[in-house]
Order: C-alpha cells, then sequence, then structure tokens
C-alpha cells in the first residue's frame, strides 16, 4: 500500500465530526459589565458536554444565548451548520433546542400530561378542536404514557396525578421527559440534580443517559463535579467570560479541572 493510499484510508476511517450547535465568538455586555467576552462552544451528535465554571465565570449567559433568552451582541450561533438568529426562547424552541432550568417551569397544580403538553396543547380534530377549542386529552395522556415510558420512568403509575404530588425526582423526571418529546435537536439541562438525593440524583443522571443515547445531544451545567465526571464525554470549562478549555473524563482529573477553572494551572489545548 503506498502512503497515498494509506492516507486516504485513514481520511476514511476518520471523517471530520460536525458539530449540531455551534456558538463562535459570542459577546454580551451590560454596560461596563461583560458577561461573555468570547463565547465559543461545539456540541457534538450523540455527546454529553458539560459546562462548567466558577460564580461570574460566563457559563449561563452563554447557556441562555444559545437557547433565546437573551440576545448576544455579536459573534454566530450555528445549528446543523447553518447560523441562526433567536429572538426569544420560542425560536430556539421551534429550532428543536429545548432547555429544563433549575426551577423546572413546571405548573404544580396540573397533572403529568398537561405538564407535558404545556404550551403545545392538542385539540381535537375538526369542529371541536378549531371552533370550541377542545383539548384531545386522551392523546395528549396517551402520548405522555408513551413518552414517560420511553424514559424508563416507571414510579409514576398515574399520568393523570398532579406534578405537585411528585418528589424532586420525578418532577426533574417529567422536566427532562418534556424536552425529550419536543427537542428535536439538543437538550440543555441546568442544574439537574440541585436539592435532589443521591438515589434521585442517580436516576436524574441515568434520564440523562437515556435521552442522549435515544440520539438527542446535551448540555449539562452542573456545579457537582463528580456527576460531571460520570457523566460527561467532553467537559467544556468556562472562565472569565470566555473557554478556558475542553477536558474529557479520561484526560482529566477533578483536581485537574478545578485548577484550570481557577487559573491555578495553564490550559491544555481543546479537545476536539
Amino acid at each position: 500500500m503506498t502512503a497515498e493510499t494509506s492516507a486516504e484510508a485513514g481520511s476514511q476511517k476518520s471523517p471530520v465530526r460536525e458539530p449540531v450547535l455551534q456558538a463562535k465568538g459570542l459577546v454580551k455586555r451590560y454596560g461596563m459589565v461583560t458577561a461573555i467576552a468570547s463565547g465559543d462552544l461545539e456540541l457534538y451528535p450523540g455527546e454529553i458536554l458539560a459546562v462548567i465554571g466558577d460564580n461570574g465565570a460566563g457559563k449561563t449567559s452563554l447557556i441562555k444565548a444559545l437557547c433565546g433568552a437573551i440576545i448576544p451582541d455579536s459573534g454566530e450561533i450555528l445549528l446543523d451548520g447553518k447560523q441562526v438568529h433567536f429572538k426569544n426562547p420560542m425560536d430556539a424552541r421551534r429550532a428543536g433546542i429545548e432547555t429544563v432550568y433549575q426551577s423546572l417551569a413546571v405548573a404544580p397544580g396540573l397533572d403529568i400530561a398537561d405538564n407535558l403538553f404545556l404550551g403545545r396543547e392538542v385539540r381535537k380534530p375538526g369542529v371541536l378542536g378549531s371552533v370550541f377549542r377542545m383539548l384531545d386529552r386522551k392523546r395528549m395522556k396517551d402520548e405522555a404514557s408513551r413518552h414517560m415510558s420511553e424514559l424508563g420512568i416507571a414510579t409514576l403509575q398515574n399520568i393523570g396525578q398532579a406534578v405537585e404530588s411528585l418528589s424532586g425526582g420525578q418532577r426533574q423526571g417529567v422536566a427532562v421527559a418534556r424536552s425529550a418529546a419536543f427537542g428535536s435537536k439538543v437538550m440543555i439541562l441546568d442544574e439537574p440534580t440541585a436539592a435532589l438525593g443521591v438515589k434521585e440524583s442517580n436516576r436524574v443522571l441515568q434520564l440523562i443517559r437515556d435521552v442522549r443515547d435515544r440520539g438527542l445531544p446535551v448540555i449539562l451545567i452542573s456545579h457537582n463535579m463528580p456527576h460531571v465526571f460520570d457523566i460527561a464525554d467532553r467537559i467544556h470549562i468556562q472562565r472569565l467570560g470566555r473557554r478556558a478549555a475542553v477536558i474529557t473524563p479520561q484526560s482529566h482529573t477533578m483536581s485537574d479541572a478545578v485548577a484550570i477553572m481557577t487559573g491555578a494551572t495553564e490550559a491544555p489545548p481543546p479537545v476536539a
């Protein structure tokens, strides 16, 4: 085999991965305060990308820009290689980016099915739906049961029970199931295990793996380093409004990550 043939074979074995979601040089200022100095991020198909950083590092602002909650002053956001401009979170949701915030944004007084279809209620076909605006509750409950079952959430026996009667982990499961049901491109999770016990945290982490394994790439924002190193494929470290490094749990330890976060050690080149 010639060197030229070998090079061609190598290129066929290692195709270049294209990011599903990408941020390039995002900048966001609030007066004299710079929240994002140079926001860069790549999320690849079939991965869990953890975003970590100290308080004030700009990770929340970066994620808010990606999901349409804030509009960056400059820079680019690309989805499947095409530039997008999100004016609000609904634009991002329509593009297939779903976000689960730390507050969950569930309606405690409504049941599980109603929460899954919150803002996307299904109306009955024909005149009953178009004129009388009647909801197709049977269809919503059937689809809600299917989505919850697909994620392996078997602890919920009654899809019609109120969310306020659920445990913290079960509520998180409802929020994750809602995002998995409607997120066609990306899921973003903000501190999903905050205020949860060990057992419920482990269940939520497994839910995130299940979502990833179903083909939906996930961005996970977390301060919990053991959880990050347990679940993430790559770890994006944010510092002083910009990306300091991208590492993996295999290449670095938790102590290494903390040192990079705080500036105690020089950041390595980003891991693709």
